[in-house]
């Protein structure tokens, strides 16, 4: 069965599911490809507000994502490193487009999210995770280092040391554990990942996406910006959300004490 990125719409919500169960939802250059292709359809479409990424079922159970597929880097191996650099540049032109994505991004994890799975998982703005869902940086374990950005996000949301420990160590770490730090946001029950990102989905569609947009570039930036370059990004962000229809729309339901219809 070949490996695909399958895409279907719920509502205002486009859920992305990693297709590859002979090979645990193992990533490669279709999906990279498909994934950016998707997000550019979503960005364009007023009638997507919000993207899910999760994987599709197993013969082995549920996995969101396993991570490069092993067999096509050790035939790799032998090729001209150009091959391999083309396709770690594939993943990582999908790792950006999500994380510049304009729109809500949310991983829904049940089983193992691995290597680049994991990665892909960081790069989303919002990580709903089954209760017995498993992370880990696995590559030190086959004498390989990290890609996808998973070194840079780990990096900007845990102490040194227990990013050093996962990389370095490879160890796995539990839903529970990651929602204690504060890299997973909600827990929930095996089987419930997608419901309750589809539900934190239609919370995030029924606000304005000038304001969610401008909340994600603002977040994007800040770990670099200075405080003054950033006060000035928050400034002209804020202007340009109050001169939207949506301000006015937003205002007024708080002041009649109605229910806002964003556009």
């Amino acid at each position: 069965m070949p490996a695909e990125l399958k895409s279907t719409s719920h509502g205002l919500t486009m859920v992305l599911t990693i297709s590859n169960p002979d090979n645990r939802n193992a990533l490669g250059p279709e999906i990279y490809a498909a994934g950016i292709e998707a997000l550019n359809v979503a960005e364009s479409s007023p009638e997507v507000r919000s993207v899910i990424i999760t994987g599709a079922n197993t013969p082995t159970g549920p996995a969101f994502c396993a991570g490069g597929d092993l067999r096509r880097m050790q035939n790799n191996r032998q090729a001209p490193p150009e091959v391999q650099k083309a396709s770690i540049e594939a993943l990582h032109s999908w790792i950006e487009a999500i994380r510049a994505f304009p729109k809500p991004v949310i991983a829904a994890v049940e089983g193992a999210a691995a290597g680049a799975g994991f990665s892909l998982a960081l790069a989303c703005d919002f990580i709903v995770s089954a209760q017995n869902a498993v992370f880990v940086m696995a590559y030190s374990n086959i004498a390989l280092s990290p890609d996808g950005g998973g070194s840079w996000a780990l990096s900007r949301a845990l102490p040194r040391q227990l990013v050093t420990e996962l990389l370095m160590c490879g160890n796995k770490l539990d839903a529970p554990r990651l929602h204690a730090l504060g890299v997973v946001n909600r827990i929930v029950n095996q089987g419930e990942a997608l419901t309750e990102a589809l539900a934190l989905a239609d919370t995030l569609n029924a606000r304005a996406p000038n304001s969610l947009a401008s909340c994600k570039e603002l977040v994007n930036e800040a770990v670099n910006n200075t405080l003054p370059t950033h006060l000035k990004l928050e400034r002209d962000n804020f202007v340009a959300n109050l001169r939207h229809n949506n301000a006015g729309i937003g205002i007024e339901a708080f002041l009649s004490k109605t229910k806002p219809k964003y556009q």
